[in-house]
């Protein structure tokens, strides 16, 4: 599986859900592109789950956190929008999304995230009696998620199986990193954070780096 890093994402549009229940038409490459902002775009397995809505509450919490950073916040899953409507009107006690404000993409056909490779496919078979291909799995998403830049290419991808939730936090690290290294020319070392020390991209770099470190 070939991956998304250091490539444009995928010029593709796809049918989103807002809050107040608007359907409309949304193309990460030009979110990112024509807002000159970065984007973290992030799938999950399906509306009305356990794992999910804390993930997307999180998301949420940090919105601000994001804004300050000139990202914007994006949802995925292959559910429809009027399945993200009816998540989006339950209550958050009730195990609902209620009060999430960002949008959710609704790639129900699958176009989007069958680029990407990121659906729960174990086996496809062609039967030939029907004239159908046979899917084994759920043909859901992972946990995948994606850090575009301003200009649309991707400078960050990872994905989790289904059961292991993300840590919301370490994409605002990776922000923050990729941040500095866009302003400074700076690289970052391992476990870096905003305010402290980066290195320069040679041998000499490092060698000081770790020298102090």
């Amino acid at each position: 599986m070939a991956t998304a890093v250091g490539k444009k994402f995928p010029d593709l549009n796809v049918d989103a859900m807002n809050e107040m229940g608007d359907t409309f038409k949304l193309n990460i490459l030009d979110e990112a592109v024509n807002n000159k902002k970065k984007v973290v775009l992030f799938w999950y397995p399906k509306d009305f789950t356990f794992v999910c809505p804390t993930e997307l509450h999180a998301f949420q919490a940090a919105l601000g956190e994001f804004e300050k950073r000139n990202t914007i916040v994006i949802g995925a899953s292959c559910d429809t929008p009027e399945v993200h409507f009816a998540w989006l009107s339950t209550a958050k006690d009730n195990g609902g999304i209620e009060g999430v404000t960002y949008p959710l993409l609704a790639d129900s056909n699958r176009n989007l995230s069958s680029i990407l490779g990121i659906l729960d496919i174990t086996n496809e078979t062609f039967d030939e009696a029907t004239g159908t291909v046979q899917v084994e799995g759920d043909n859901v998403t992972y946990r995948a998620t994606y850090l575009i830049d301003e200009e649309g290419t991707v400078f960050h991808e990872g994905i989790n199986h289904m059961p292991v939730g993300r840590n919301v936090n370490e994409y605002l690290r990776l922000i923050d990193a990729y941040t500095h290294v866009q302003e400074k020319g700076e690289v970052c070392p391992a476990n870096w954070e905003e305010g402290k020390e980066a290195m320069q991209a040679n041998a000499k770099g490092t060698a000081a780096y770790l020298a102090k470190n």
